[in-house]
Parts: structure tokens; C-alpha cells; sequence
């Protein structure tokens, strides 16, 4: 059935009032703080993005205020103007004033839309202190306001709007005004509404961040939509507190695009497309020509759409969406598309287990889904959520359709003879029964993976040199390059809380290898199994075996090489560590000026950490008049400082500067390592061939 393009009154279904609404309206929105208030926005948003989906409008632009209003405008057909029979009413105050009336009720305006309930803008309405709606069409603008989802005239002073000005209701006929001419053919919505802080909490706000990602994840979900984001609050911490600021949101390339848009790893496979659908049938209440209900069975068409690739990582983004409404907490779509998933790759894995060498282990969901980032879609009429806020789908029959879909899609897909496809399936089973053998690999050491004591300590690698404590919020592990640094700081440490790990060379590069490789390497897996708390999504920190990780490595470019490797693991692998602020940067000095004191006083040793801080300080001592020793002592590498100097510069914390990794810092470290040193060679070579010109030669140690 094609969209219906004669939307007049007669779709809107009239069921029930508002008065519900503010006395329970955490039935209705969820909660009264900021993300109710961010809940209301998204119904009249939706509205205005189903109008979209039907075929009408491409252009819908939101605007937050200072006054603490915010506007939403479309280019659709525009509110219904004309009265509706059974209520005698417009349809604009039948959409703002009576819950259940809309075009969404089996009308022939929608055939699937993410608006269902129909209390979407009767409940914004009732919840806000002001609305003021106009409408374009029939060459005419409409408008109607309404105070607390009574309808009626406001007597603004001027130009100023506010939800404070003079507010007379209607006493008998409610009444459209018409307060302007519109262009030929120009059909549209606007609405701007002040919501009630008499229902919501004090501190409930817009965020602006949120409006973004919704309206970017909704201009992937409907290709051509333009969403327009304008802020003019001009509040702290946001990117317009210097003045308006907005951002266009518009994407062609549907959920594909979003999916690769999603994905933050390397690829192991192409973003793969699965399309296909299934019909059911529902029995449902239905409105007869009288306006009473009965039972009926009705035939449903569900659309099935997914968007999906695999990384090298082990973190997984699933987003689910029915209708573009986006369900955060699943329901029957996505149980479908995960026993769909497990179900083929169960029997792919089987069909190749002497290949793979899977052993007799099975295959469980989480070692499928790890690295997965997905898209799926449903599109269906009148899907039935789990309560207004539309987070889980709850119609039953879309779960068998979306596995039968997804099972004959991806199983031709695994199976297909084209070379590129066989190519990734084949890379792609050997990293599911990588993750099957690291999972059941964590299972066996789980013991092995809490602090040992002395007469335990055997398990552990031998180049490790423990500490004492059992303290874990004191102890520190040091990650030490080579064995010639090494032995510096044995001497340079203190035993009772700082243990050391040596490292020879530069450690597998872990933004290539794969699960398997990894676990193999020795220097990884030592690392792995020093920290104590497992790898990827097996990784527990709370059996972490020290309070801090410190990455020791010599100030130059190798170093900073193997720092940057040591990163890339840790972001990979352990990221709960990076994330609980765990991991840091020892800062080893670059310099040493040995500065000469008069008569017999003995000589001062002053550390620089860096060019310039070395010249400030030459700087300094010339002013003074002070003399210094030549030559000034340049620290190629930890190995060079007696155990003295590097305590007291490095290791000892009551003098040492330490860096702390942030996640921002290690995700850069990935995407440099990417760069540097991944399987793209092209775009390597453009940043070669455009930095060259920069290079500065005196920074290359050599």
C-alpha cells in the first residue's frame, strides 16, 4: 500500500483526553529530568522525520533557544487544517489535544512510521507551558497555542514570546487562526514549546550532544533527509557558547554508511548488506466506521535490513532501529538477528572444524558477535512497543522473520563462491574460533589470575621482578625496555610496591595480528599474564595484580615506537585499565647540566625534560651568572643513568612526573599505529609525501 498523499482530518482518531498526562507522566515519557525533556523532543522530531519516511519533506531543521524553547520545523504536508467529523474540531487540535489521534491508526497516511501511540504531541502539549504550532497549506499559515494543552490566545508583548504572557482560552469554538499567506505549494509544520518546569526537575536541560547523535544516526536511516541542528543558548561547555552554532546533517549512503561510520577497527570483512522480508498476522483491535472496537486479524508486511562488518577488534556496537525509532534495549528484532547469527556460524565453524581446528568446543554467542558492528532495521505497520518510550520491540512474529532473513542472507554470504567474499569468510571463521579458544583459554586460567604469593609466584614469567606487597592500590608495575635498563632499575626501585617487567625490542604489532597471534607472542602474552586480569572481553579488572601500569621506555624514537606498540595493546586488549586511569608515560629527563657552585659547595644537578626547557634554563643560568660544565649530558636511553639518577627522576614518586593515558590518547596511538605501520599502504604514502616538507631533521635521533 503507497502512502496515501489526501491527509485530511478524517485520518485522525480521537480516543481519550489529557488529563492523565500530568498527573502520571513518567507513564508517558519516562521520567520528568533531562531525559524526559530529551524524550518529548524526540515525539515531535519523529513526527516530522515519519513525514519524511512517507514520501513528503526532506527538510527538517531543530532550534534550541535562549529562553529555553525549541523549535521544530519540516517541509511535510502539514498538519490537517480542515474539522474532524466525530470530534467537530481541527485536526491541529485534535493532534495537541486528544491522546490516541493521529494519522497512525490503520488512516492510510502511514504505512509505517515510528510514531504508534499517538500521544506523542498531545503528551509534549500537556507537559509544556506554552506551544505555539503554525501550518502551512492551501496556500495559507495556520496558527494555534496552547497553555498546558488548553487551547487559546496568548497576548504577546511584540515580538517577545514567552510562556509568561496573558493567556485567554477558548470559552466555546475553539479557533484556527489564520495569520499569514504561505507560497504556492509550500506545505509544512512548525512548532516551538516551552516545557513545563512545573512537571520537570530544575536541572532538566536539553543536551545538545544527544540532539546530534540523533540526528545524525537519522539522516543515515532515512538517505536524504537533511536535519539542520541550531543552538543559541550560549551555554558553557558546548560548542555555541561563543555564539550560534550549527551543524548540517545529510548521508546518502543509508545504513552502510552508518555502519562504517560506527566502526572504529580495522576491517576483516567488507560492510556486507542483508536485505529480505516476511509477512505475519496479528490480531488486533480495529475501529469500525461508529468508532467502536473490535477484534480483527489483519495481514502484516515486516522489511528486514542489516548493515554489518567485522574489525579485528572485540568490542561490539549493535544498533537496532524499527521504523528509524531506535530500540536501545533490543526486543524481538534483535534476539532474532543474534540466534540467526550463532546458528550460522555454529554450523560453518562445524562444516570447517578440521580446518580451523575448533576442537570440540562450541561456538557461544559472544566469540560471534566480538568485533561486530551491525545495523539492523525493521519497517513494519504498527509495531508494538514495551511502554512510550519505544526502547524494546515487542512483536512477537518479527523475531522468526529477522532469523529466517538473517540466516539464509548470511549463510549464502559464508558460502558464496566470489573470491573476495570466500576470502573474508575465511579470515572471518578464524577469528571466531580465535575468540572461542581465548574465552575458553581465560575459563581454565581464571585461578591463575588473582595476586600470587611467594610460594606461588612460579606460574608468572621468569624475567618478571615482583614486588612485595599484596597491597594493589600501591603497587606499580614498570614495563622496562631492555635488559640494560633493567638492571638500572632494580637498584633504582623500590622493592616493597614497584615490580619490573624487561621487554626485548619492539613487540608484536597487534593492530594486524590477529587473537591468535597475540596469545602466541611471547612478549604479549608474559604481559597479559603479569597484569593478571585476562585479554579482550575476558578482561576482569578487579583481578588486576597492580594499582598502576608504567610504560618505561627510552626518550627517543624507538621508544616512543615501543610506547606507541605497548599502547596499541593495551587499547586493544586491556582498555578497562586505560579507562580506569591506570596506565602512564614514565617522563625520563633528555638532559643533565651539571651546574658549577663557588668555593667548595658541591655542584648542582639540574634535569631538563625537553629542547626548549633546556635553552629556558641555559638562559637562566647565564643571567645569573652561573657557570655550567660542558659537555651537557644527552640521555639517549634509561641505560645510561645510575640508579641514583633514575630514582630520583623517574621512579621515585615523591620526585618523578608521571603521564597519565587517557582513552582519547591511546585511541590517537591506534590511529597513528594504524596509519604508520597498517595494511593500507595509500594512506601512509599521502602522509609521507605530505609531511616531508615539515621534517625537521635535528628531531631524528641518529
Amino acid at each position: 500500500m503507497t502512502p496515501s498523499s489526501e491527509y485530511t482530518a478524517r485520518h485522525l482518531s480521537v480516543l481519550e483526553g489529557l488529563e492523565a498526562v500530568r498527573k502520571r507522566p513518567g507513564m508517558y515519557i519516562g521520567s520528568t529530568d533531562s531525559r524526559g525533556l530529551m524524550h518529548c523532543l524526540w515525539e515531535i522530531i519523529d513526527n516530522s522525520v515519519d513525514e519524511a519516511l512517507a514520501g513528503f519533506g526532506r527538510d527538517i531543521k531543530v532550534i534550541l533557544h535562549p529562553d529555553g524553547s525549541v523549535e521544530v520545523h519540516d517541509d511535510g504536508r502539514g498538519i490537517p487544517v480542515d474539522v474532524e467529523p466525530k470530534t467537530g474540531l481541527t485536526g491541529v487540535e485534535v493532534v495537541f489535544t486528544k491522546l490516541h489521534a493521529g494519522g497512525k491508526f490503520g488512516g492510510g497516511s502511514y504505512t509505517a512510521s515510528g510514531g504508534l501511540h499517538g500521544v506523542g504531541a498531545s503528551v509534549v502539549n500537556a507537559l509544556s507551558a506554552r506551544l505555539d504550532v503554525q501550518v502551512d497549506r492551501g496556500g495559507k499559515t495556520y496558527q494555534m497555542s496552547f497553555r498546558r494543552g488548553e487551547p487559546g490566545r496568548f497576548a504577546d508583548a511584540g515580538s517577545r514570546v514567552s510562556p509568561d504572557a496573558t493567556f485567554e482560552a477558548f470559552v466555546d469554538d475553539s479557533v484556527l487562526d489564520v495569520v499569514g499567506k504561505a507560497k504556492r505549494g509550500v506545505t509544512g509544520t512548525r512548532i516551538r514549546y516551552w516545557a513545563d518546569r512545573q512537571i520537570f526537575t530544575p536541572d532538566a536541560k536539553f543536551s545538545y550532544d544527544e540532539l546530534v547523535g540523533r540526528a545524525r544516526q537519522t539522516s543515515f536511516l532515512v538517505p536524504g533527509l537533511r536535519i539542520t541542528v541550531r543552538d543559541e543558548r550560549r551555554l558553557a561547555g558546548t560548542p555555541g557558547e561563543s555564539g550560534p552554532h550549527e551543524e548540517v546533517f545529510h548521508h546518502d549512503g543509508g545504513i552502510s554508511e552508518f555502519a562504517d561510520y560506527l566502526a572504529i577497527d580495522a576491517p576483516v570483512t567488507d560492510t556486507w548488506r542483508l536485505h529480505g522480508s516476511g509477512t505475519f498476522k496479528e490480531t488486533v483491535p480495529v475501529l469500525d466506521e461508529k468508532g467502536h472496537s473490535r477484534i480483527a486479524e489483519v495481514d502484516r508486511d515486516c522489511e528486514v535490513d542489516v548493515a554489518l562488518r567485522w574489525g579485528v577488534g572485540y568490542d561490539t556496537t549493535v544498533r537496532t532501529f524499527v521504523n528509524i525509532i531506535a530500540t536501545p534495549k533490543g526486543g524481538t528484532h534483535q534476539a532474532g538477528f543474534e540466534a540467526a547469527l550463532l546458528k550460522v556460524f555454529r554450523k560453518a565453524v562445524e562444516a570447517n572444524a578440521r580446518k580451523l581446528k575448533a576442537g570440540n568446543d562450541k561456538i557461544e554467542k559472544d566469540d560471534v558477535m566480538a568485533g561486530l558492528t551491525a545495523v539492523l532495521t525493521v519497517r513494519l505497520a504498527e509495531p508494538q512497543f514495551e511502554g512510550q518510550t519505544k526502547e524494546i520491540l515487542g512483536t512477537p512474529a518479527v523475531r522468526q522473520i529477522v532469523a529466517r532473513v538473517m540466516e539464509k542472507e548470511l549463510s549464502a554470504k559464508l558460502g558464496s563462491t566470489a573470491r573476495a567474499d570466500r576470502n573474508q569468510s575465511a579470515v572471518l571463521l578464524e577469528k571466531v574460533v580465535n575468540e572461542m579458544k581465548s574465552r575458553v583459554t581465560a575459563r581454565l586460567h581464571k585461578e591463575t589470575q588473582r595476586r600470587k604469593t611467594a610460594l606461588e609466584s612460579s606460574t608468572l614469567p621468569a624475567k618478571l621482578i615482583d614486588c612485595r606487597t599484596d597491597d594493589v592500590t600501591r603497587s606499580e608495575l614498570f614495563i622496562v625496555e631492555g635488559d640494560s635498563a633493567l638492571g638500572t632499575a632494580r637498584h633504582a626501585r623500590s622493592s616493597e610496591f614497584q615490580a619490573l617487567l624487561p621487554i626485548r625490542g619492539k613487540i608484536l604489532n597487534v593492530q594486524k595480528a590477529s587473537v591468535g597471534d597475540m596469545l602466541s607472542n611471547a612478549e604479549c602474552a608474559a604481559l597479559i599474564q603479569v597484569v593478571g586480569a585476562g585479554s579482550g572481553r575476558s578482561f576482569d579488572l578487579e583481578a588486576a595484580r597492580y594499582g598502576r601500569v608504567i610504560l618505561m621506555t627510552d626518550a627517543d624514537v624507538d621508544g616512543a615506537h615501543i610506547r606507541t606498540l605497548l599502547l596499541t595493546l593495551f587499547f586493544r586488549y586491556m582498555r578497562p585499565m586505560i579507562e580506569d586511569g591506570r596506565v602512564y608515560a614514565a617522563v625520563p629527563p633528555l638532559h643533565r647540566l651539571e651546574v658549577v657552585n663557588p668555593g667548595s659547595k658541591a655542584n648542582e644537578m639540574v634535569y631538563t625534560y625537553s629542547e626548549n626547557q633546556l635553552h629556558a634554563q641555559l638562559k637562566r643560568l647565564e643571567a645569573d651568572g652561573r657557570r655550567y660544565k660542558e659537555p651537557i649530558q644527552r640521555y639517549k636511553g634509561l641505560g645510561e643513568m645510575d640508579a641514583d639518577q633514575l630514582a630520583e627522576t623517574t621512579m621515585d614518586p615523591r620526585h618523578r612526573s608521571l603521564r597519565r593515558v587517557t582513552i582519547e590518547s591511546a585511541q590517537r596511538a591506534e590511529e597513528v599505529f594504524e596509519l604508520l605501520m597498517g595494511s593500507e599502504v595509500a594512506p601512509r604514502k599521502d602522509f609521507v609525501v605530505t609531511g616531508s616538507s615539515s621534517l625537521d631533521r635535528e628531531r631524528i635521533d641518529a
